[in-house]
């Protein structure tokens, strides 16, 4: 069964995620996306260490963002490359790129340049900062111009103490799932009319985005302020601790409905009526006392215990799991979420899906990631040149 993007050919001109990231998720849909790579290989290919574990034979990042394409190295400097960059783009749909824009400027390979080439380009890049403004070539990784410097890394953390570092790369995922959006939306306005389409997108933009009630708040005046649990004004709304040490997270924000079969589940009907809690007011007027008692009667018992009193009383909750624990969640293997595939040197092996299901054409990991020019002679092939181009191609250090 063909993929929903087949025959959309995109050519991927990305490093370490974002960008690499909607490459995946388009080659995942059927669309033939090739990797564009200087001969050295992109920045992750040199990856040996990761959140203090050693890369070893399967690098994650690469495998993840990467599968499903071929790759191409070429030298974009020399201009036999940029000829066969040329080439390839004339016979694209879509150019997509995370460098610098002052990169992609003396590459020759801006909007400017390649809509000369192929007018009907939907050409689509994420930027640290954006295509404007005094920062517009300033570096931008997800950490600085998606965590830091949008307030998400300051709303994290608890009042008093020191911003907590988070996990890489959340930033530049979530840019690279609004871009596959952008393509696809620039594809079906050019099947309308015709017209090529440039897109910017930006992590700084992105990280706004994904806090737009925060910082729409903060606009006209009135911030949120950051979750303290202690003194969290719809308890209901709270991380509590079990007895065997384990944590969940309670999620009722219209809580009123909720509240009796929350008594009931910690078998505390006395708590129901009780005038310091028995409305949303009283709660938050009293929740650093209501927080306290529930702290303690949460911790008499398991976190099985727990859910299953839970699920009887209808309440929304959820337990905080380690990676580990979701690799082996029943739901998350029900659900599809991790696709089997063959990687050519720890053979049969799951990898994370990607989150969209198409049901009369669904998405697959079809392939692992390609080493670095793995398909250099197979593209120059199909683009119509022959083995003695290639021969020279390779003498004058244009492909490896």
């Amino acid at each position: 069964m063909s993929g929903i993007l087949e025959g959309v050919k995109v050519v991927d001109m990305g490093q370490v995620a974002a960008i690499p990231v909607a490459g995946s998720i388009l080659a995942d849909w059927g669309a033939e996306v090739i990797k564009i790579e200087p001969l050295t290989g992109e920045m992750y290919r040199g990856l040996r260490r990761s959140q203090g574990v050693e890369t070893g034979v399967f690098n994650v990042r690469i495998e993840l963002y990467n599968r499903n394409k071929r790759s191409m190295a070429i030298d974009l400097k020399k201009e036999a490359g940029r000829e066969i960059f040329y080439k390839l783009i004339k016979q694209s749909d879509v150019f997509m790129s995370n460098y610098r824009l002052n990169a992609l400027e003396r590459l020759k390979v801006d909007y400017a340049s390649l809509s000369q080439v192929n007018p009907k380009i939907v050409y689509a890049t994420i930027t640290g900062y954006g295509t404007k403004g005094p920062e517009r070539d300033d570096p931008g990784y997800d950490l600085t111009a998606g965590w830091a410097r949008t307030g998400i890394m300051h709303l994290l953390g608890e009042p008093g103490r020191p911003p907590p570092m988070v996990r890489t790369g959340m930033i530049d995922r979530m840019a690279a799932g609004y871009c596959v959006a952008g393509i696809c939306a620039a594809l079906l306005h050019r099947d309308k009319t015709g017209e090529g389409q440039e897109l910017d997108l930006s992590l700084f933009h992105t990280g706004i985005w994904d806090i737009n009630a925060d910082i729409q708040s903060a606009v006209i005046g009135t911030p949120f302020q950051r979750h303290d649990r202690n003194k969290a004004g719809n308890p209901l709304q709270n991380t509590y601790r079990t007895k065997d040490d384990r944590w969940f997270q309670l999620a009722m924000p219209q809580s009123q409905p909720l509240w009796p079969g929350f008594c009931r589940a910690l078998e505390r009907p006395d708590l129901e009526k009780d005038p310091r809690f028995n409305t949303m007011e009283q709660r938050t007027e009293n929740c650093v006392e209501l927080i306290r008692i529930l702290d303690s009667v949460l911790a008499t018992k398991t976190i099985d215990e727990w859910e299953g009193r839970f699920r009887e009383n209808k309440l929304v909750f959820g337990r905080v799991q380690t990676p580990e624990e979701v690799t082996a969640d029943p739901q998350a293997i029900a659900a599809g979420i991790f696709a089997d595939y063959d990687h050519p040197a720890i053979g049969r092996t799951k990898l994370v899906a990607s989150p969209v299901m198409f049901t009369q054409n669904p998405a697959s990991v079809r392939t692992a990631a390609a080493e670095i020019g793995q398909h250099d002679e197979e593209i120059l092939l199909e683009l119509g040149y022959g083995w003695d181009d290639i021969g020279k191609f390779k003498e004058q250090m244009v492909i490896l």
